[in-house]
């Protein structure tokens, strides 16, 4: 039986991810501020019988912009640093670092591969990269791993989040108005991302190093807007306006400080596409267990309870 320890085990990864290693028989501890195994303050307390770190502790992306840099790099860098120094010196042979795909690029060209030379333009993917650079410059003793996981969009049962809005929109009946928009984006199926972990810990031969990590298959945000429709026995609404004429609107909303401007319209129309053939490769499987239509199923399923 394993024994691991995870970190930010009370977010919606962590609870997920304890309770798939428990049915896998695999022991695992929680570190935290307070209520938890082990805590924060006292890194020596942790016992020796611990075989993998999991650090999924971190101050995610604030949309609203509020939060200083300061603060994710204290949180994302300075807590992740803290915790691999821990592990070097500790008999645990793998350090799981959950980083972001925000750590690499904030828009994509084509696909996202590892092998793109990371260049975040926000202080979320900026701190998340930071700690990346450290595991990797760090002399690893004999016998250690270090895995820097990048998920794009993480979702499941119970997590609310962007998919929930758009959910929200089409049992609403509105139509949604970017359709002319073509876009891709990868999800990550929060089971899917709870495997890759599990194989890790147990496959000793996978090496250090990044690994992105997404369902197999990129959906448009159309196809997203049908599943959903279909899912709840709903009519989807498309309304296709063309693109030059949101683009106008979207101008003249941000000269009047309105909701819909240049920057806003990008995000919710950009492609965000991440390859996830490194990871399977490592894993030695053709497919991931879960495909996303399949997970966003069970997903928007959950919205309606």
């Amino acid at each position: 039986m394993s024994t691991v320890l995870i970190s930010g085990s009370s977010g919606f990864v962590g609870q997920n991810l304890i309770h798939f290693l428990n049915k896998k028989a695999v022991h695992t501890h929680t570190l935290g501020r307070a209520n938890a195994d082990y805590l924060w303050s006292n890194l020596s307390g942790i016992t020796d019988d611990i075989e993998a770190y999991i650090h999924l502790a971190g101050k995610a992306h604030d949309v609203s912009n509020t939060s200083g840099a300061d603060e994710y790099f204290k949180v994302n860098t300075d807590l992740t640093i803290r915790l691999f120094e821990h592990f070097l010196q500790s008999k645990a042979e793998v350090f799981i670092y959950m980083s972001s795909v925000k750590a690499a690029a904030d828009t994509v060209e084509g696909i996202l591969t590892e092998e793109l030379s990371p260049n975040p333009k926000t202080p979320y993917g900026q701190s998340k990269r930071k700690a990346e650079e450290y595991i990797l410059n760090a002399n690893l003793p004999e016998g250690k791993r270090a895995i820097i996981l990048r998920p794009c969009m993480i979702h499941g049962p119970g997590n609310k989040g962007n998919l929930n809005l758009l959910y929200k929109f089409v049992q609403k009946g509105i139509p949604y108005p970017l359709a002319a928009f073509e876009n891709r984006r990868s999800f990550l199926s929060i089971a899917n991302l709870n495997f890759v972990i599990a194989g890790i810990i147990e496959n000793k031969n996978i090496s250090s190093g990044i690994y992105q990590v997404a369902d197999d298959e990129s959906l448009s945000t159309n196809e997203l807007v049908k599943l959903i429709a279909k899912c709840i026995s709903k009519k989807p609404s498309l309304l296709k306006i063309p693109v030059s004429m949101m683009s106008g609107l979207a101008k003249i909303g941000g000269a009047l400080k309105l909701p819909l401007n240049p920057d806003r319209l990008k995000k919710l129309t950009e492609s965000y596409v991440v390859s996830n053939n490194k990871v399977k490769q490592a894993l030695n499987i053709g497919t991931m267990p879960v495909s996303a239509k399949d997970g966003l199923r069970e997903t928007i399923k959950s919205f309606n309870k």
